[in-house]
This record gives C-alpha cells, sequence and structure tokens, in this order.
C-alpha cells in the first residue's frame, strides 16, 4: 500500500506595503470594488520594494494581491454575500479561504514615490500587500465568460455591503 504524499511545504510571504483606506472595520465595507467606485485610498510600498514601481504610472488599473488579515481559520463551505445558499468556497470570492489571499482591481490615479494613489479600493485600512501587478486588458478581461451562481447576482455587488460573518 502508498503511503500518502506528504504535506506540502509551508509557504512565507513578505509584505511588500499597506493598503490604506477609509475602512477601518470589516462590517459595512463594499464586498467588490465595483461597489466602492471613486473611493480613494493609498498604497504604501517599503522603501525596499519601491523601485519595483518604475514604469507602473503609465497603467490606469493595477491588481492588488493581499492577506486578509483580519481573517482567522477557513471554510470551506461559506454561506457569500450576494447569496442565501452555501457554496463550496473556491466557487465564492470569501475571504475565508485555505490561505487567505484577496485580490482587488483598482484605479491607479498617482505614483508618487513609494506611494500609490488608489481608487475604486474595497480593502481594510491595514491590510498587507503582498503583490502589484499591472491590469492589461488583453490578458485579464474575458467579456462573456460564464460565471456560474454570480451570473444573476454579480450585478448586487455595486450596492452590497459585508457583516463580520467571515471575521
Amino acid at each position: 500500500m502508498q503511503s500518502p504524499p506528504d504535506p506540502a511545504p509551508a509557504i512565507t510571504f513578505t509584505p511588500i506595503g499597506t493598503i490604506h483606506s477609509a475602512f477601518t472595520d470589516i462590517a459595512g465595507m463594499p464586498i467588490q470594488p465595483n461597489g466602492a467606485r471613486g473611493t480613494r485610498g493609498t498604497v504604501e510600498v517599503f522603501p525596499s520594494f519601491a523601485g519595483g514601481l518604475r514604469d507602473l504610472d503609465g497603467f490606469e488599473r493595477i491588481i492588488l494581491i493581499y492577506a486578509f488579515h483580519q481573517c482567522n481559520g477557513h471554510q470551506l463551505v461559506v454561506r457569500p454575500f450576494l447569496d442565501t445558499t452555501s457554496r463550496g468556497v473556491f466557487a465564492t470570492r470569501s475571504p475565508k479561504r485555505p490561505n487567505a489571499i484577496g485580490l482587488s482591481t483598482v484605479r491607479l490615479i498617482e505614483v508618487k514615490g513609494g506611494t500609490l494613489t488608489v481608487e475604486d479600493i474595497d480593502v481594510l485600512d491595514g491590510t498587507p500587500v503582498l503583490d502589484i501587478k499591472p491590469y492589461v486588458p488583453v490578458f485579464d478581461a474575458y467579456p462573456g465568460s460564464r460565471c456560474g451562481w454570480f451570473e444573476n447576482v454579480a450585478c448586487n455587488a455595486e450596492t452590497h455591503r459585508s457583516d463580520d460573518r467571515f471575521r
């Protein structure tokens, strides 16, 4: 009989900066960037990583990859904000994930030194940034793609706000 595989080695991430926003509590936040249209915030990139911002100012949008630092533990089945039905976590955008990693595509307003001014920010103040990537429409947009159970509820993300169920 074959023994089970060894568990994967631990992966360590080093934050490259901090997101600053108007949102100081998980409850009441927008649940997606389209629900935070026009909301400004900043991304403070630590000095040791600021050189990586070179040439970013030519992009209209960027993708922020960050840690859900206020979420503890994970759930494999969750009731998402936009639904009353429990769903598998990998079919949702729930922060209660085995690896508490989030992403948001935001509008880049300005790059000034190690600080990015952004709009449409739906992220909790003080959130650690793990990476920043440029949004490239020809790579990142697939208009008309199927989106499962979100098909009938995604439009509600603009007005729906979070509660504390995933704290």
